[in-house]
């Protein structure tokens, strides 16, 4: 991926937009199939709450047309539960499972931290020793002491992602100086609900058009984030 902008959503099963995405008619079962003839990559988040299966992702795979792309959450496991703790070998496997089951329509693999998880050196470099360099890693945290410069430099000198979010208590800053850009936005101030206006969008065009980036809109608990991701694929033509 070369200079492109990739724009879709966290969630897309979300029987609120019949008749504002999804024809009215429509059955759920093919909610996918619509989304797919609007968008070109989807953020799946069900392998944070259930660890996935290579089955799984291969049917991922098949409902998803060719030049498709899926960037994947980690499980909470990892990032929540043991905290990136004694689990190198479940790490491995995660990967594993993404890159058999999705092959080349494999993005990113997210990595999202808790609000607990507060900066320290000892836990940068942990996180660092665990993840596979080959793969396109994105790290989001949740508590603002990991917005400094030794973090950042640690992550560019890896070849990882620092993710740019948009979120109530986190510094909303698009980070442009890594591998690529990832934005996650959660919805403001209202998380998962509110929508961002046609000014914010326009800045974040402007911000994306000459990387290569993935852009997800998470505020998918109204019907903000279809909008929101339609408004700017327009925008970016």
């Amino acid at each position: 991926m070369k200079n492109k902008v990739l724009i879709g959503c966290s969630s897309y099963n979300n029987r609120f937009w019949k008749g504002i995405f999804y024809p009215d008619t429509l059955s759920g079962s093919r909610f996918f199939e619509f989304y797919c003839q609007c968008f070109n990559t989807y953020e799946f988040n069900g392998s944070f709450y259930k660890f996935p299966t290579v089955k799984i992702f291969e049917n991922w795979y098949k409902k998803a047309p060719e030049n498709f792309i899926f960037s994947v959450k980690a499980p909470k496991e990892i990032t929540h539960i043991r905290k990136f703790t004694d689990c190198e070998m479940l790490i491995s496997e995660f990967y594993k499972v993404c890159e058999t089951g999705l092959k080349e329509k494999l993005g990113c693999v997210l990595f999202q931290l808790p609000p607990s998880y507060q900066f320290s050196t000892e836990k940068l470099h942990q996180i660092i020793s665990n993840l596979d360099l080959r793969f396109k890693n994105v790290v989001e945290f949740r508590h603002e002491s990991w917005w400094n410069q030794e973090v950042w430099d640690a992550f560019r000198e890896n070849n990882i992602t620092f993710c740019s979010v948009s979120h109530p208590q986190l510094p909303e800053t698009i980070f442009k100086d890594f591998p690529l850009i990832y934005i996650r936005l959660h919805g403001k101030p209202k998380m998962f609900y509110s929508s961002y206006s046609l000014e914010e969008l326009l800045y974040i065009k402007n911000e994306t058009t000459l990387k290569s980036a993935f852009i997800y809109f998470n505020n998918t608990a109204s019907e903000a984030g279809i909008m929101n991701a339609l408004e700017l694929k327009k925008m970016l033509g």
